[in-house]
């Protein structure tokens, strides 16, 4: 006979359940660069696959919105969808907020329009208004139709507001009270009061017609005694915000002030909404996103678009592109000649070109980027002008002293050297002169610089480099 304790050395246990390895057992997901873990993202794919609602609920739920968010990116579109419809109303719908704007479209326009309107009356407004501006205006209508009164007003207000607008990007929820109420009622009032938001760092006060007045911290509450006036303890809202600012602006006075919140208000200085660091950030984030991409000619481009949209949205400024490149080639074509009489011309050009190009990118992006951030404006465009203009001749010299010589030693030609030394000297200025002057034009005239300059900054160095270059060598030959 068997002895029992053999018999369970030999007994092999049964495999994990794909769905439940050693890895959900502890809380991280992310591994160490940043991304979500392969074995995380397997495990969840096995549960959505085996509608495992229960594990689901254990290790989605307690995501961050932020982390679900990453989550709903890295799956495919059949999981997305199946995950929410087996999370039901346990899905978070604040994790919309962080993913891209075209899986927030596939998400929701799977979902019923009054789905969604329970949802959304669940969320702060600020998320509410993220999620319903980019839906087509007749689901705006019956999905803010479902909601309750009160709910409806308040994001009917934010989406009259202008996008890209402090009022769009505002949250409605806040705390105001009248200036003769004392520290004690306006403690009591925050502890009977269900209807308050969920976290918020000031105290707003207004007159009747909700004209603000001023603003009180909470810690500076806390430290007054209770009888206390709130009006001999407030402070005048010094940074205001207008409902109809652009967003950048308003995350320029975070930024600026140092502000944790701000107070939007309307045309007749009414408390509307206030605009808090969290939503800034964004902002922020949104907006460094957008020159990126628009430097390079993308737009708004996503990485979950689809094929035919990113073709769409990159043949504009590709075909723009194209026309500068064969205005570059009409140059090169009116010296033929001289190209004919020298080979070697063919060879060198494109290294004049190139570097211009890449002289006038670089200035191109720090002048962007200082007229978004407005640390670049009329009082110190002199100077910025100058100073780009030199580094330009300075990095033009040394480049033509290097280029110089290796051309001159590789064709045993001094003077070809000399030849494309001077024609480096020269473009590299040009791009410095273009790299700023060209963006502050397009500001000037109210085009987006950070979306025009790169085509044009290109096809001026281009130009330059090769008209430079050849006409130089043209000049050279007919002299030799």
């Amino acid at each position: 006979m068997t002895d029992p304790a053999d018999r369970d050395e030999n007994i092999t246990p049964p495999p994990a359940s794909p769905a439940t390895p050693d890895v959900m057992e502890h809380d991280e997901i992310y591994g160490e660069d940043g991304s979500i873990r392969q074995d995380y993202l397997t495990a969840i794919g096995a549960a959505i696959a085996d509608r495992d609602i229960l594990f689901l609920r254990e290790h989605v739920m307690r995501l961050h919105e932020s982390e679900l968010g990453d989550l709903l990116e890295s799956i495919n579109v059949q999981q997305r969808h199946a995950l929410v419809a087996l999370l039901g109303n346990d899905f978070d719908f604040a994790s919309l907020t962080e993913v891209d704007e075209a899986i927030r479209l596939q998400i929701i326009e799977a979902l019923p329009n009054a789905r969604i309107a329970e949802a959304l009356g669940e969320l702060d407004s600020d998320d509410a208004v993220y999620i319903l501006e980019d839906l087509d205006e007749e689901d705006q209508k019956e999905i803010l139709a479902a909601l309750p009164f009160t709910e409806r007003v308040r994001l009917r207000r934010s989406l009259d507001y202008p996008e890209d607008t402090a009022g769009r990007r505002m949250q409605t929820e806040f705390v105001a009270v009248p200036p003769f109420w004392t520290v004690g009622q306006t403690i009591d009032y925050m502890r009977d009061e269900e209807d308050l938001p969920e976290s918020f760092s000031q105290i707003f006060v207004i007159d009747p017609t909700f004209k603000l007045l001023g603003s009180v911290d909470l810690d500076r509450i806390l430290r007054t005694k209770r009888q206390v006036r709130i009006e001999d303890v407030m402070e005048e809202s010094r940074y205001r915000i207008d409902a109809e600012m652009d967003q950048e602006e308003a995350a320029q006075l975070f930024e600026q002030y140092d502000l944790l919140s701000a107070a939007v208000v309307d045309e007749n200085e009414r408390l509307v909404g206030v605009l808090t660091i969290d939503d800034v950030v964004d902002v922020i984030h949104q907006e460094a996103d957008e020159d990126i991409k628009r430097l390079g000619g993308v737009g708004d481009e996503e990485l979950s678009d689809s094929i035919l949209s990113t073709v769409r949205s990159r043949f504009s400024w590709l075909l723009i592109n194209l026309g500068t490149a064969i205005l570059a080639s009409g140059v090169i074509s009116l010296f033929d000649a001289t190209i004919e009489q020298m080979v070697a011309l063919a060879v060198l050009m494109p290294i004049v070109a190139s570097m211009g190009g890449n002289a006038g990118t670089q200035t191109m992006t720090v002048t962007v980027r200082a007229l978004a951030t407005r640390d670049l404006d009329i009082y110190n465009a002199g100077r910025i002008i100058r100073r780009e203009a030199a580094v330009g001749l300075i990095n033009g010299i040394l480049f033509a002293v290097i280029i110089g010589v290796v051309a001159g030693g590789w064709f045993a030609s001094p003077g070809l050297g000399g030849i494309i030394a001077a024609a480096m000297v020269v473009n590299m200025l040009a791009a410095a002169l273009a790299g700023i002057l060209l963006p502050l034009l397009l500001d000037k005239v109210g085009a987006d610089p950070a979306i025009a300059s790169a085509v044009f900054v290109t096809t001026v160095t281009d130009v330059v480099g090769f008209f430079a270059f050849l006409g130089l060598a043209g000049w050279w030959l007919s002299m030799t």
